[in-house]
């Protein structure tokens, strides 16, 4: 029989206190596997560091297997990922934070250990998507997460006034995200692009001690950022949402 594909749960930056985000049944799931496929293999290793300390990892941290998987990850090479699972052994896709295959390139091994009759189970645990929805205040019973907008400002911009549309038509809320370090190019962007009475929400270090959350329409975000005060989420992990009104 195969083995179990756990989908483990990270947490969504630096934290000492794991048990706060990581329920402790996790916690010991991922210390009994010896086999993880990862986003990045440096990251996990911190993350099984952290469960060690309080659940004992079946091996050490050397003797624990951990496969890459990521973007540059080529498809062929997702058969070989899933091998020691067709050969009985139980594993754990771990991302680089938040949950597994959710904004994340895990998707497609999940979607090919379906196809192989290989059980697939989801683990409790932090995903900075519905966190922000949670503490938004937009529609929660209709959303859509759009991933990375276009880099190029015009292009953006074009997808940011679509976005507004088809969230004004459908009131469903708009998520999407951005490289950290262009947190405040973006906010101007959606400033710039929405309705005044557009709802915009910013969704910092969710989870964290330094946590913040604000929604706001269009038009009260363009006074604050023209009074120079402006989030403090440079290079910070951030959710942006937005709901037409």
């Amino acid at each position: 029989m195969p083995g179990t594909l756990y989908l483990i749960p990270n947490t969504l930056g630096a934290t000492e206190a794991l048990s706060h985000v990581i329920p402790e049944q996790v916690q010991a799931t991922t210390a009994s596997l010896d086999y993880f496929v990862a986003e990045n293999a440096k990251t996990a290793r911190a993350f099984l560091k952290l469960v060690g300390a309080a659940h004992p990892l079946r091996k050490t941290l050397q003797e624990i297997q951990i496969a890459e998987l990521n973007v540059n990850t080529p498809a062929q090479a997702l058969a070989g990922l899933l091998a020691p699972l067709l050969a009985g052994r139980d594993a754990g896709l771990v991302s680089e934070a938040g949950v597994p295959a959710v904004a994340d390139p895990g998707a497609d091994l999940v979607r090919l250990a379906h196809q192989h009759g290989i059980p697939v189970r989801p683990l409790v645990g932090p995903s900075s998507l519905l966190l922000a929805v949670m503490a938004s205040g937009l529609n929660g019973q209709s959303f859509a997460f759009n991933g990375y907008l276009p880099t190029d400002a015009a292009q953006r911009t074009k997808r940011i006034q679509d976005l507004e549309k088809r969230s004004r038509a459908e009131k469903q809320t708009q998520l999407f995200i951005e490289t950290p370090y262009r947190n405040a190019a973006m906010l101007e962007a959606l400033v710039a692009a929405c309705q005044p009475g557009t709802l915009i929400c910013v969704a910092t270090d969710l989870s964290l001690p330094s946590e913040t959350i604000r929604t706001m329409t269009g038009a009260k975000w363009k006074s604050q950022l023209a009074d120079g005060k402006v989030p403090d989420f440079h290079k910070k992990p951030t959710v942006f949402l937005l709901l037409g009104q």
